[in-house]
């Protein structure tokens, strides 16, 4: 079975989702072979999937209706190359989970999403009900289409392949969509999903102001990313990109640290794999504590200064 993954980049960097979906893409047997589309960075992305452990042939689709990786482009692309392919994957991130659906509609299949398994050649387990459980699902297509959840598996070596590159092309500019522009934060701290240790914060921390005073100088001693509970971001203590959870970013750090979340089923779904997970919380019954490791019962207002001073 020969594989083609879609490499999720910014910058002519390569996401860590895009290694662990080319771990993914192994497990389901054959070569695999990476698709870099992208317009004046993508060469620099395309020579980094080149050194990625595993990665047989990268195929770079440079162009300038490929520089944003619009789906509305990029699909027809991914399409037009599955003659080749049994099977194409894309990470879980918001890139993949745009241009991955639309390539299951172009080729007339189904697609088989956010597996965090793979059990056989067409058969993989994914989440359902918020992570309270877990399918089994085989597909009976002729050709595959899936996207990967990265956490659930072990990110590919960056180092060591020697794959070649050649130079594909497709339609194009589609004509259905333009890029306007692009607002994004720009933090030093990691970036939640690839983030080794987070420090989250929840509704119980009143406001914006008292968010940054009580999170921030904690992260800053551990040298963590900045979470948030869905509750905390729509009380606008944080931007939205700040927000773990089902409806959020799903993380799994080496250390997930939750200030004042009590623990519902939509934030457990995208941090109960963390490696470690240590909640501050006044509520002895509040449901994070099922999922935590360590817990502390107490006053955020008092534990979190002292810990961060204490560090």
């Amino acid at each position: 079975m020969t594989s083609l993954v879609l490499a999720d980049h910014e910058g002519g960097t390569l996401n860590p989702a895009t290694l662990a979906t080319v771990t993914a893409a192994a497990a389901l047997g054959g070569p695999v072979h990476v698709l870099v589309a992208g317009g004046g960075d993508a060469t620099a992305a395309a020579d980094a999937a080149a050194k990625v452990a595993g990665v047989e042939k990268v195929l770079l689709a440079s162009d300038a209706a490929y520089a944003h990786q619009l789906a509305e482009n990029v699909a027809p692309l991914v399409a037009g190359l599955m003659d080749g392919y049994d099977a194409f994957l894309a990470s879980a991130t918001t890139t993949g989970k745009n241009i991955a659906p639309r390539v299951a509609a172009l080729m007339d299949v189904m697609q088989v999403s956010d597996i965090i398994g793979v059990e056989g050649p067409k058969t993989f387990t994914r989440p359902i009900y918020a992570g309270n459980a877990i399918a089994t699902v085989e597909s009976s297509d002729a050709k595959l289409v899936i996207t990967v959840r990265g956490t659930a598996f072990d990110k590919a070596a960056a180092e060591g392949g020697s794959a070649a590159v050649e130079n594909v092309s497709g339609a194009g500019d589609a004509g259905l969509s333009s890029f306007v522009g692009l607002e994004a934060v720009k933090s030093d701290r990691p970036e939640l999903t690839s983030a080794g240790t987070i420090v989250s914060g929840g509704r119980a921390l009143k406001d914006g102001p008292t968010f940054e005073q009580v999170i921030t100088p904690l992260a800053d001693k551990l040298g963590a990313a900045i979470g948030a509970s869905r509750a905390a971001v729509d009380a606008g203590y944080v931007p939205n990109d700040y927000q773990v959870g089902q409806t959020g970013k799903i993380v799994a750090p080496e250390l997930y640290i939750a200030v004042g979340i009590s623990g519902a089923i939509q934030h457990l779904a995208g941090m109960k794999d963390s490696k470690v997970i240590v909640a501050i919380n006044k509520d002895p019954d509040a449901p994070i504590f099922q999922v935590a490791d360590l817990g502390l019962v107490a006053d955020l207002f008092q534990a979190v200064p002292e810990l961060t001073e204490k560090l």
